[in-house]
This record gives structure tokens, sequence and C-alpha cells, in this order.
């Protein structure tokens, strides 16, 4: 038992009020703490108390949105808040009650961006030249220059004259620097939408950027470095490849075709090259035709032609810089109908194959040239 007369030493004295005094501290520190933090939250929801919930804009991801016929503003609105392009129906129901056209919206498809402010995606839609889709129009691979715009024509009824006055202003069309103001092969084949302002410079500029998209989704530039080469020769070599065959599983191996002709010097006698020199529809060609002395003639002249022979597809492209493993020199599509393309190493294989491929022709007269 302790002496009751005994007092505490001094040391322990101090300890015990250093104690009460850090408890009152921290007790004082919640407690301001705890009032700042309820004084933020009610401050921020007096603050927000009234407000319609709405995006800020000026939106994220392009979204094209169909308006059915007969849809009524709210049910549009209801759909738009469905694929996250408005918000709230109230931000809605906020623009359209501010804008007086807004009974003037149309059935139809428009191209517009997700996350928009309401306001926003209402002008969009009571101002359908920057927005409405008139159409789409599809150019398929393979296709050169020329019968691309050909195919334009055809498909988004734009004056081929347009078209033309638009090549010549190559600066215009946003191409990739080392395409060197050259549109042949960058005009990517693909499917697209044609809004009410769009102009043959416009519709250009969107088959370039689609190119520059894909490229940069592959890695095109990077890829051209691992073989030597130029971004514009990969896309020469791709748009040979489009060219040369039909099926994806050989797109690969005529790669490889390609690089090792390229790497013992040998010329690749395409004819691909000489159907391009002489704006021929055919396939194959005669010996007179290979003999012709364009520069794009893989025939007569050893390495690549002097540029792409065709609008290369994202399949060719990546082919082009990742060929597949293997010694083939040679390949022949023995089928024109199937695409069936066979692969040698030697030219006494070579031979077999393009024996094959004769054999198919004598069976299917008018189809290859001799």
């Amino acid at each position: 038992m302790l002496d009751p007369e005994v007092k505490p030493s001094p040391a322990k004295e101090i300890g015990r009020q250093s104690k009460s005094c850090l408890a009152v501290l921290v007790a004082a520190a919640v407690l301001i703490f705890g009032g700042y933090f309820v004084y933020d939250k009610a401050t921020t929801f007096l603050q927000t108390v009234g407000e319609v919930p709405d995006y800020r804009g000026p939106g994220k991801t392009p979204i094209t949105v169909t308006v059915p016929e007969g849809a009524s503003l709210e049910q549009i609105g209801g759909m738009l808040v469905d694929v996250d392009v408005v918000k709230s129906l109230e931000a809605w129901e906020e623009a359209v009650d501010a804008e007086e056209r807004a009974t003037s919206v149309q059935a139809g498809r428009y191209r517009m961006k997700t996350q928009m402010r309401a306001t926003d995606a209402l002008s969009l839609l009571v101002n359908p030249g920057e927005s409405r889709v008139r159409l789409q129009f599809t150019v398929p691979e393979g296709l050169r220059l020329t019968a691309q715009i050909d195919t334009l024509v055809k498909e988004t009824k734009i004056e081929k004259s347009a078209f033309e006055a638009a090549l010549t202003k190559p600066k215009t069309l946003g191409l990739p620097r080392y395409a060197g103001n050259k549109p042949e092969g960058f005009l990517f084949p693909d499917t697209y939408e044609l809004t009410e302002s769009a102009t043959a410079t416009s519709t250009l500029r969107q088959m370039v950027d689609q190119y520059k998209i894909v490229a940069g989704q592959i890695g095109l530039e990077a890829a051209a470095k691992q073989f030597d080469l130029s971004p514009y020769e990969l896309v020469i070599v791709a748009s040979l490849i489009e060219r040369e065959v039909k099926r994806d599983e050989d797109r690969a191996k005529v790669a490889r075709v390609i690089y090792n002709r390229l790497a013992k010097k040998r010329r690749l006698q395409f004819d691909s090259t000489v159907t391009y020199a002489l704006n021929l529809d055919t396939t194959t060609t005669t010996p007179k035709q290979r003999r012709s002395r364009s520069p794009y003639n893989t025939y007569r002249y050893r390495g690549l032609p002097p540029g792409p022979i065709a609008a290369p597809g994202k399949a060719s492209l990546e082919a082009a810089g990742n060929p597949a493993n293997g010694k083939w020199m040679y390949f022949v599509t023995v089928n024109l109908d199937t695409g069936e393309t066979k692969f040698a190493t030697t030219a006494k294989d070579f031979h077999k194959i393009r024996k094959e491929f004769q054999e198919w022709c004598q069976a299917h007269p008018g189809r290859c040239e001799s």
C-alpha cells in the first residue's frame, strides 16, 4: 500500500499534464477538421441544390446516333442519355425549353460525341449540316487512285471535277509527311458516313485521317524501320500484297517473298505492277506488256516500284510489317476464282505451280492473258 503522504515526483506530474494537453489538442483538431468537413460538404450541397446534372463538354468519343421516324423529343432525350451523349433527361429538357427550333429535329443518322453538353447535342440535331449523315459509302481495298475517285463519285454524288480539283491541292488533305504530297495509296479503303455538309476535300481528308488512325494502331513507322524501309516504302509493299492475293492467310507469306527477293536483288516480277503501269483491268499480262519501260514494271527493274499501286487495307499493311518466316522466293495464284495461292522456294517447284495455273487458264478460256 502506498503511503498517502508520498507525493508524485515532478517528472510524473509533468508527464500527466503533457498527456492531458495532447488529448485536448487532438480533440480540438478532430472537432475543427470535422467541422470543416461538414461545412465543405454542406456548402457544396447548397451550391448544387437545384443544378441539373449535365456534362461540361465538348464531348469525348465519336458516335453515330439514329433518330427514329416519329420519335418525340422526350424519346430522343432518353435515347441520348442511354448512349451517354447527354448526362440527364433534365438537362435535355432544359435545352429543349431554351431552343425554339427544337421541334425541327428530323429522323436520321447523326454524328455526335459521348458526354456532350445537352445544349450542344441539341444544336447538332437542329443544325444538321454539321452532323447529319446523308449516306454511307464504301471504298473497297485494292483500288488505284483513279478507280477510288470513280467509286466516290458514284457513291457520294459529288462531282468528279470537285475530287479532281481537291487532288490538285494535296496539302489540304492532311497526308502524312512521308507521303510526299502524293495521295495514291493513302485514301484508306473502308465504309464511311457522309454528312450533308461534306465536300470533295472533306471526304478525301476523312479517308486520309482513317489511314493515319490505322497506321498508328499497327505501328507502321516502327515496323518500317525493322526492314530498313521508309514508311512510304512499307505502304508500297502493302499495296503489292493487296493486289497480288485475295486470302488473308497468304498476305504475310507474300510479304516474305517480297523481302526475300529484295534481299537477293532479284526482280519482283509482279504482274500487278505491269497492269498498274499500263492501266489494265486484267490480272495477268502478256510478254509484250511485260516489256513496258514504265518505272513501275518490276519485270524490267529491280527493287520496289516508285509508289503504291493501290490503296492497301489494314490486313495488307499489317502483313507488310509482319511477314511470315520462310525461304519462299516464288508464289502463284493457281485459281483466280478461289484465290488459292501456292508458294515455292526453288525454280523447279515454281514451274510446277505455274503449270498448275496454266492448266486452270486452259480450263477457263478468256480469263488469262497469253
